[in-house]
């Protein structure tokens, strides 16, 4: 068994590729022709997008919507890179929130936390020391 997949259900599924394209420099790997459905290449797992009516179908009791919670919920996608510091402006330039800004932590990796404009909080982080 090996991790496949992470989807995260969205509002509007091509606003989000976009988003992480253009704010973390992840490549476009798929777009469905009826919008619903997404595709991002971040490595052997891939980041994937649904639409809410998509849940909806798959989850028929409903779901969460991170976009129209106050609050974080309680997962995120963290994004590893070397510069923290200028991915984390990058996304605020694009239209992230900041959750919490650039810190060292005691272990020596650099953490930061961002909510995407559709909700889904993101953490970007230093690679773990050693």
């Amino acid at each position: 068994m090996k991790l496949g997949y992470t989807v995260v259900y969205v509002p509007d599924v091509e606003s989000s590729l976009r988003f992480f394209v253009q704010a973390f420099g992840l490549e476009h790997k798929f777009l469905h022709e009826s919008g619903d459905y997404g595709e991002l290449n971040t490595g052997e797992t891939t980041l994937a997008f649904a639409s809410h009516a998509l849940g909806e179908m798959n989850l028929p009791d409903g779901h969460v919507r991170a976009s129209e919670s106050k609050r974080p919920l309680g997962m995120e996608i963290a994004l590893v890179t070397e510069d923290v510091r200028g991915a984390h402006k990058t996304a605020l330039e694009h239209g992230a929130s900041e959750l919490s800004a650039p810190t060292r932590k005691p272990w020596g990796q650099v953490v930061s936390y961002l909510r995407a404009p559709d909700g889904v909080l993101v953490e970007l982080c230093t690679p773990l020391p050693g």
